[in-house]
């Protein structure tokens, strides 16, 4: 038989155990209240950003609906541009397209941590999302090419990539009727030229924008549109974790290049980046930021595609990611020694904090693109 006295003992242990709970919850739970309402107003009342001094940051902006979307897909060059885009026949063996590389379902990258190519060869580097790319200042991670006609030569002409050489594709689809019949509605001349080709590629690209995330509908004053986690996220963004000094504006890319660390130097991964078109020892290690618009599609990320988790990135750039910087004499001694960038610092977040970023991250991303192929010229 149960006495009654058991029963209350149980109920005070029960007690006990509870108010353990609730003091173990309260411990770990995070008040956003303050920080969170002064985000709640137009952003010129917003706390200013921890940045360093020269760094020419911009606030956020929010972008809109792309309403003319629809319509500009109908433009001749536009349409022609898509066709090819998604044509294997650009490739030298007729089996690899620039959507191979760049897939509308994978934020327009391929989801892997380096692209695949002809012959299934694999390149060094991982693919960029193609979002917003009419607005890029410069092209590849080394920023090697300065406009994207040019910039298209590399896929199409590179060995582990399309292997196809310029100057034959231009013949390759003058076969074709239904290409010079195209060519000639879009440019009035009955020669198909790679600068054409080019032009209607990089036409029917400038169309891949990014839509409205959260983010934008909260700056544009719906305020309910991020949780208070998320804005508690902007937050640290904007100031303790000095993601700001290079991720700032519409599109949260300083358009620049900086060395974070990542270069593996000496070893298995090595990639001098930026170094290898400029020569310069201080350009050693250095990479193009990347935009962090739509996140969420565009995984593995950085330059050698080795990250796949947020988590795990927010934690790199917690630790300060000075691990293999050289001593004076180092540097002396290997004048190409690459040493991280300056506005690389430990940041000192807790797992909350850094929880926080993820989620302000993730609200970045508001696109998804499901696009039907077009149909392609076969004769």
């Amino acid at each position: 038989m149960i006495k009654f006295s058991d029963l209350k003992l149980v109920a005070v242990l029960g007690g006990v155990s509870l108010f353990c709970m609730q003091h173990t919850l309260q411990k770990y739970r995070v008040d956003y209240g303050e920080a969170v309402e002064q985000y709640k107003k137009p952003s010129q009342y917003w706390p200013k950003p921890s940045v360093d001094e020269g760094v020419n940051w911009k606030e956020f902006e929010a972008i809109e609906w792309d309403s003319n979307y629809y319509d500009t897909q109908e433009i001749p060059e536009v349409m022609l541009g898509k066709k090819l885009f998604f044509d294997p026949k650009l490739s030298s063996s007729s089996q690899v397209s620039c959507s191979s590389c760049h897939n509308p379902e994978l934020g327009w990258g391929d989801g892997q941590e380096v692209a695949l190519g002809t012959d299934h060869l694999q390149g060094k580097r991982n693919t960029p999302s193609l979002f917003n790319i009419a607005y890029r200042l410069s092209y590849f991670w080394d920023g090697r090419a300065k406009t994207l006609e040019e910039q298209l030569v590399g896929p199409i002409s590179a060995h582990n990539e399309m292997n196809m050489k310029p100057e034959k594709l231009a013949g390759k689809l003058s076969k074709l009727k239904e290409y010079r019949q195209l060519f000639k509605e879009v440019y009035q001349s009955d020669k198909i030229t790679f600068d054409q080709i080019a032009r209607a590629l990089a036409t029917f690209q400038r169309t891949i924008r990014s839509q409205p995330s959260k983010l934008d509908k909260f700056m544009k004053g719906d305020y309910k549109a991020m949780s208070d986690k998320e804005i508690y996220g902007m937050h640290l963004f904007r100031t303790k974790a000095r993601c700001m000094n290079c991720h700032y504006g519409k599109y949260l890319t300083d358009e620049s290049f900086h060395n974070i660390g990542l270069t593996y130097y000496k070893r298995e991964y090595e990639d001098l980046g930026l170094y290898h078109i400029t020569k310069n020892s201080d350009d050693t290690g250095k990479f193009k930021t990347p935009s962090l618009r739509d996140l969420d599609y565009t995984a593995p990320w950085m330059h050698n595609g080795l990250m796949d988790d947020m988590h795990g990135i927010v934690s790199l750039y917690n630790s300060g990611m000075q691990m293999i910087n050289p001593t004076p004499e180092e540097k002396k001694a290997d004048p190409n020694f690459p040493v991280t960038d300056h506005l690389i610092q430990p940041l000192h977040l807790n797992e909350q904090e850094m929880d926080a970023i993820v989620s302000f991250l993730k609200s970045m991303s508001g696109s998804y693109y499901k696009m039907p192929r077009p149909e392609i010229p076969r004769k």
